[in-house]
This record gives structure tokens, C-alpha cells and sequence, in this order.
């Protein structure tokens, strides 16, 4: 006689707060869908960011160090992996959705060049007269219209909530633009000063503590940064402290995994603790009253400072090190050179960016959307030039 499958109860979750966002009270997608039975409209926005063909390509798309420079270094992928993961486990404990905070945090680098900010600043200055180029921009684009899966529509057509969570910065400029043809859309907060629901608020500070631990781990696994220089920046120095006193002994590469661990779940519960007090002295009513308050998402004073310290701190000594510095320059070059290259012949490029009438940016949006790997081999091919590795 076969046994009945036992059916496990799902992991208790806490109930919303009644300041998350709600996908029953979603702004709604551009173009009308029926809701699916089994999933949340969030859910939903993160399938199928997951499944797009920009989120593959974010294995191959450089974080600090370029793709080949080591297998171990993180990439667009891993890094915006640990987003998520930072975001849910905070989102859990102020019941905020943590599906909305996922896919704003998994799509949030989908529009970043090839060379990671070299690539960036090189497409952006080969743009300067036609809009510019800025990858907070890009992902909301790659989202909205470059992805091409659905025989209705460009785009993955996601929610309001996680389309303008991706939205992070924007000027004055840009967001009139916007506002130009999507009248009270995702960049109208832009002009009227309010703020994004606080799953973008929390997508947003969890991507500051993600690049700051993992470009400690990845710049002292590169050689570029010592312990003994990070032993002089307070927020590191503190946690490695601990550790030491804890383990006198310990050596190699635990020292580092055991002091960045213990710095990141402090950097957590910091925000849990400080976002909390936020609310408590707020109170909003709902998730639009989120909207006309402060920005509620935060570190304490004391966290706050102590992170820009550590900013600046890689800023100047891994981000600005001659080695990274003369690395992004030939990338630079290369994105360059791609640029001129299109420009002149178009027909270089795919069939769905070649026909496109606005040549300069269907040039941008298919340079955007390389590896690292792919934009070396077309450079290689249409210059006849040798990347120099």
C-alpha cells in the first residue's frame, strides 16, 4: 500500500506591514495582463527578469575586475545575486515584500555596459550630444523595451513598483523627458520630490552594502588592497578586531570571509534597527503615504558614516589604483572604437539594431548589451587589433 505524500507547510512569512507594497494595490502593468493564479504580480516581474536574456549576460559583465581576469571575482550576476539576498533578509523582519525587493534587486544592473563604469563613462561620452548614457536608465529601458519574448509587446511589461525601483537616479532633464510621454509614470517622483515605495528604497541601500563588502574580498584577493590597509578604516578595522581576539591564530583567507561576515551582518541589523525607528516616528498609514516622507530606509548616523568612510577608502585605493585605472582605459577604447565603428557601418551590427533608424542610440543599446568577451572579440574582428590582456 503506497504511502500519501506528505504535503509541507510553506515557511511562515510574515504579514505585510501596512507600509509594503501590495501587488493586489499594484499602479498596474503598461499593458493589461490577467493576474497568473499561482503567483504574485511581484513574483511574476521576477520570473521573468530572471528568464530574460539580459540577466544571462550578467555572468559575463564585469563588477571591478574584467570577466577574464579571474574566475573568482564577482560579476554583474553575483553581485546583483547578494543584493537580493542582503534585500530579503531585511525586507523579512520590517515586512516589506520581499518578491517586490527581489526583482528590483536582481534587475537593477541589467542595462550596465560591457567594463562595468568604464563602459559606462565611455558610451555616455560618445552620447554626450544625444542624450547621454547612464545604466540606471539603460535597465529600465532593457525592461521596458529592448527585451523582445512576448508576441503582445516589447519588454518584459513588469509592475509599476519594481519598474520604478530600477529607476534609482534620474535628472531634471531625463525625467521630463519621461514625463513627456508617461505622464505620472516611474519619473515623476523626480520632478515632484517624493519617494519611491521602500522595497526601491531598500533594493537601493542593500546594493551599497553588497559592493562594499564584496570589493573588500574581491581587491585583497586581486593584491590591490591589504589587510593592513584595511585595518586602519574603522568599519572593517572593528570586525577584524573581534575576530582576532576570537581566533589569535586564525590565518589566510578566514580572516577576511569571518571579518567582511561579521561587518555585514552588523551593516543588516543597523538598517533593520534604524529603518524601524524611521517608521515608528512616521507612522505612514500605507504604502503611498511611504511616498511623501522622507526617504524611510537608512543606517543609523553612526553606520552612515562609517560606510562613506569605507567608500571613499576603495574609491581611493582599489577603484583608482593604477592597474584598475590603466585596465578601464582600454576598455574604454574599445567601447570607443565599437561606437565609431556601428556608427560607420550599422549593418556590423545584429539585424533588430542595424534597421533602426535612430542610429546613434540602437548603437548605444547594442554595445550596452554585450559581455565583456563578446565586445573583445567584435573589437577584435572589426579593427584587426589584439585586446591586451
Amino acid at each position: 500500500m503506497s504511502t500519501p505524500l506528505a504535503i509541507c507547510a510553506p515557511p511562515l512569512v510574515p504579514a505585510l506591514a501596512v507600509y509594503a507594497s501590495d501587488p493586489l494595490r499594484s499602479r498596474g502593468r503598461r499593458y493589461a495582463q490577467p493576474r497568473d493564479l499561482l503567483r504574485n504580480d511581484f513574483q511574476r516581474d521576477r520570473d521573468r527578469i530572471v528568464h530574460s536574456s539580459a540577466f544571462r549576460r550578467l555572468v559575463y559583465k564585469t563588477q571591478v575586475f574584467l570577466n577574464h581576469e579571474g574566475d573568482l571575482f564577482r560579476t554583474r550576476l553575483t553581485h546583483s545575486l547578494e543584493v537580493a539576498q542582503l534585500a530579503r533578509s531585511i525586507a523579512r523582519p520590517l515586512r516589506l515584500h520581499e518578491d517586490l525587493v527581489e526583482a528590483i534587486a536582481l534587475a537593477h544592473d541589467l542595462g550596465h555596459t560591457p567594463f562595468g563604469h568604464a563602459g559606462q563613462d565611455a558610451l555616455n561620452g560618445c552620447l554626450s550630444e544625444h542624450g547621454g548614457f547612464e545604466h540606471n536608465l539603460q535597465s529600465l529601458r532593457v525592461v521596458d523595451a529592448l527585451e523582445r519574448r512576448y508576441p503582445e509587446f516589447d519588454g518584459l511589461n513588469l509592475t509599476f513598483e519594481t519598474r520604478e525601483g530600477i529607476l534609482k537616479h534620474c535628472t531634471l532633464a531625463q525625467a521630463y523627458a519621461f514625463e513627456a510621454h508617461d505622464p505620472g509614470g516611474v519619473a515623476h517622483r523626480f520632478l515632484n520630490g517624493t519617494q519611491p515605495g521602500l522595497e526601491a528604497q531598500l533594493a537601493n541601500l542593500a546594493d551599497e552594502i553588497a559592493y562594499n563588502a564584496h570589493d573588500i574580498d574581491d581587491g585583497v584577493r586581486s593584491g590591490l588592497i591589504t589587510l593592513t590597509q584595511l585595518a586602519q578604516v574603522p568599519l572593517f578595522a572593528r570586525f577584524h578586531h573581534e575576530v582576532m581576539h576570537a581566533w589569535p591564530d586564525l590565518t589566510g583567507r578566514r580572516v577576511l570571509y569571518e571579518s567582511i561576515r561579521r561587518m555585514l551582518s552588523a551593516q543588516v541589523h543597523d538598517v533593520i534597527a534604524a529603518t524601524g525607528e524611521a517608521l515608528q516616528t512616521v507612522r505612514p498609514a500605507d504604502a503611498e503615504a511611504v511616498r511623501a516622507a522622507t526617504p524611510l530606509v537608512q543606517f543609523s548616523a553612526a553606520m552612515s558614516a562609517q560606510s562613506r568612510e569605507l567608500k571613499h577608502f576603495l574609491f581611493a585605493n582599489l577603484y583608482r589604483h593604477p592597474q584598475v585605472v590603466e585596465v578601464a582605459g582600454r576598455a574604454q577604447q574599445v567601447v570607443r572604437d565599437l561606437f565609431a565603428v556601428y556608427l560607420a557601418a550599422p549593418g556590423e551590427m545584429a539585424l533588430e539594431f542595424a534597421g533602426r533608424t535612430d542610429t546613434h542610440r540602437a548603437v548605444a543599446d547594442y554595445i550596452a548589451g554585450m559581455t565583456d568577451r563578446y565586445a573583445i572579440r567584435e573589437y577584435e574582428r572589426l579593427t584587426g587589433q589584439a585586446w591586451r590582456a
